[in-house]
């Protein structure tokens, strides 16, 4: 028989204690503040994003960028929850083109971490310095800074110990982060990007504006091998990116990304008509490498789902559906004419990766996080 319950009066939750719960929506792991981060340099117009991470981002985050940058004001609302330049009125929230939107990224971050963060906006001479700790404001100064943004985040979930706990282990933390690059590396091929743990970089990409170069500065040239372009487009659904043949499938769905108005999401509509169009072509449980883009009306997708923005709702599935296995189907007879031409070609008529060395760390990284085998 269960007993009665004490009654307890409900209270106000502290501050700090709603912003730590709110934190745990948007930060979940060390990738959760990469992620963030990111998407923060890429709406500030960034060309160059850098990632320097330790102990998996357990100890140190630095996100460093050449966006515009912010204003001593800017900065300081900017750690402030749900302030945003990207939402005007609940308008907005139907046409949605930022990465981020909601003005929770930073916050969220400080609530969970030691934060510095150092701006300076295109306009002015001089930058702006801030510390916080634990969502608490220490110091706010003027310092010498280039044009852009850098935040370094210092012992994440220092003050949130349950879920210090539950991080796995700095390879896995690590494996995550060399993930979530990757993801905004592919989608931004006109960005250079920069991963470096302990000080060995795990990924670099030229930065050239060329999709396929990107790809194959951290997947190798075995796996970009045969890859072709795809551009299609129905009922107003833009699909583009690319794609291997199918006769080049892995046991995995590992190297499957897929994007909606540049956004990295995972979408089942997306994922079951992929395996619609190579259904009768490949093995079962053999899966094709993919760097898919869709690009549609902000208002026929709601990226508001969750605080992750990860998972998406199309407005007229069916549709998005349609126009992804019809373009798999309409680059099939391309698809097959390249493989015969790579057949005949030598290695150097391979992407050019802008010079950039194929990176064994992040190989390693991905086998150590368990993420390819």
């Amino acid at each position: 028989m269960r007993t009665r319950p004490e009654r307890h009066p409900i209270r106000v939750l502290d501050e700090q204690v709603v912003n730590r719960i709110a934190a745990g929506e948007v930060v979940e792991r060390p990738a959760s503040a990469v992620k963030e981060l990111i998407e923060n340099s890429l709406d500030a117009g960034a060309r160059r994003i850098e990632v320097e991470v330790e102990m998996g981002g357990r100890r140190l985050i630095r996100v460093r960028d050449d966006g515009i940058g912010m204003t001593r004001e800017d900065a300081l609302l900017a750690l402030q929850r749900h302030a945003t330049s990207k939402l005007h009125s609940d308008a907005d929230l139907l046409r949605i083109q930022t990465m981020g939107f909601r003005g929770e990224a930073l916050p969220s971050i400080a609530a969970v971490s030691r934060l510095e963060l150092i701006t300076r906006a295109f306009e002015e001479e001089i930058g702006t310095r801030i510390v916080a700790v634990g969502g608490d404001i220490k110091a706010v100064e003027e310092v010498g800074a280039p044009i852009g943004t850098t935040v370094t985040v210092r012992d994440l979930f220092f003050n949130v110990p349950a879920r210090l706990k539950f991080l796995k282990t700095v390879p896995t933390e690590l494996g995550h982060i060399l993930e979530t690059v990757t993801r905004y590396a592919f989608a931004f091929p006109d960005v250079a990007f920069r991963l470096v743990h302990e000080r060995q970089e795990l990924l670099f990409t030229p930065g050239n504006g060329d999709r396929l170069s990107a790809v194959a500065s951290v997947w190798g040239r075995d796996v970009v091998r045969g890859m072709v372009a795809v551009d299609y487009e129905r009922d107003s659904v833009h699909v583009y990116g690319l794609i291997a043949p199918p006769h080049h499938t892995r046991p995995t769905r590992q190297h499957q990304y897929f994007y909606v108005n540049l956004r990295p999401v995972r979408n089942k509509t997306l994922t079951a008509a992929l395996d619609e169009a190579y259904r009768t072509l490949t093995p079962e449980k053999r899966y094709p490498a993919c760097v898919l883009m869709v690009d549609l009306d902000p208002r026929q997708v709601d990226v508001n789902v969750h605080p992750a923005k990860i998972e998406v709702k199309f407005q007229r599935e069916g549709e998005v559906f349609e126009a992804v296995v019809q373009a798999m189907l309409a680059h099939f007879d391309q698809i097959q004419r390249s493989h015969a031409t790579m057949a005949r070609l030598q290695p150097a008529a391979l992407p050019d990766t802008g010079g950039v060395a194929l990176h064994d760390g992040a190989a390693r990284a991905y086998r150590a996080a368990g993420l390819i085998r």
